[in-house]
């Protein structure tokens, strides 16, 4: 009985070491196939590590990205160059004043030959789409991109269209201009996974940027990475471990901004409206991927600490006594992670 049981105990142990070896060997391949892409986008992209690590990890959580920088910095660049290492379709829209819904998602027409209308899609229709400025669009244009954004899909006329699969939005804006903009309602915010700030580059990347660029040298990037093959990647990211303690961390972070009262934390002051669940949700996932970025099959709490700007800046409203401090959330946000005991 005992030589029995201690057999089954050891063909268990067997089998989660060799289930433990197999995801170690996924999670390696995966770092070796962003390894790739990054080699890839970096041939067109001087530094940016960030920001290029940002929209790897929008995408394999299945989410939207926002970028903000000032003109001149690559954003355009870095999504195009992005997209061209992945097998998708690409389409970039110009958000301007006096743009339509109907030049975002398509519109209805009618086919004489047939006496019918038909629907002719918009630009959205493509795996990657690139908002370029998209706060310079109305409201009307705001509320269909939002539609996509959230329920991947498209009304046009008595029909909806789903959206192809995978499907991003990756949308820049100008932290300077403010004249002829429309500032993007928080509900629209909310639905970017990451808000990932662009800065200026470093003295040594300017200057490889001007042996790379300098003389109108075009880089023509090669496919590197398949559709299977990202939501491979996605399937890897999902298995990634985490202790319910980081779990419980996750959850006190998220709940702090939300601490308005004064007398609850030091910061609470500083934010009238905390985090919504979406975040707790996203620095879950974004916690996987920061891990897969490393290597390994497990969050610890530096993996947490490294997304959360990303994910908290775009969803906590500072209060008039912050401004009036010129705090910023990228603050705030610092304030929370030390405040809260790491696990």
């Amino acid at each position: 009985m005992d030589t029995s049981s201690e057999s089954q105990t050891t063909r268990h142990g067997s089998a989660r070491q060799t289930e433990d070896g197999s995801f170690k060997s996924q999670v390696k391949s995966a770092c070796e196939r962003l390894a790739d892409v990054r080699h890839e986008v970096g041939r067109a992209i001087v530094g940016q590590k960030a920001v290029i690590d940002g929209l790897l990890m929008g995408m394999l959580v299945g989410g939207h990205v926002m970028l903000e920088g000032v003109p001149g910095l690559a954003k355009t660049r870095t999504v195009r160059s992005l997209s061209d290492t992945l097998d998708a379709q690409f389409k970039r829209i110009q958000f301007t004043p006096d743009l339509l819904p109907a030049d975002l998602v398509g519109t209805m027409i009618y086919r004489q030959q047939t006496g019918e209308f038909v629907p002719r899609k918009g630009p959205v229709f493509a795996n990657v789409v690139l908002a370029d400025e998209v706060n310079r669009a109305p409201a009307k244009v705001q509320s269909a991109l939002l539609e996509a954004m959230e329920e991947h899909q498209v009304t046009l006329g008595d029909e909806t269209y789903p959206l192809p699969d995978p499907f991003f939005v990756l949308a820049t804006q100008n932290p300077i201009e403010q004249e002829g903009t429309y500032p993007l309602p928080e509900a629209q915010l909310d639905r970017f996974v990451l808000k990932l700030r662009v800065d200026y580059p470093s003295p040594e990347d300017e200057l490889a940027i001007l042996h790379r660029v300098g003389d109108h040298q075009e880089i023509e990037l090669n496919r590197v990475l398949f559709q299977p093959e990202l939501r491979r990647l996605r399937d890897v990211a999902t298995q990634v471990n985490v202790d319910a303690r980081i779990e419980k961390y996750i959850v006190r972070l998220v709940l702090a901004s939300r601490q308005t009262n004064r007398n609850a934390n030091r910061f609470s002051r500083h934010i009238d409206f905390g985090a919504s669940p979406r975040a707790s949700i996203y620095l879950y996932r974004c916690s996987k991927v920061n891990a897969l970025f490393d290597g390994r099959t497990y969050v610890v709490p530096d993996d947490v600490k490294a997304v959360a700007h990303n994910v908290l800046r775009h969803r906590i409203i500072l209060s008039y006594e912050a401004e009036s401090e010129e705090l910023t959330t990228d603050d705030v946000v610092t304030q929370l992670l030390q405040a809260i005991p790491v696990p």
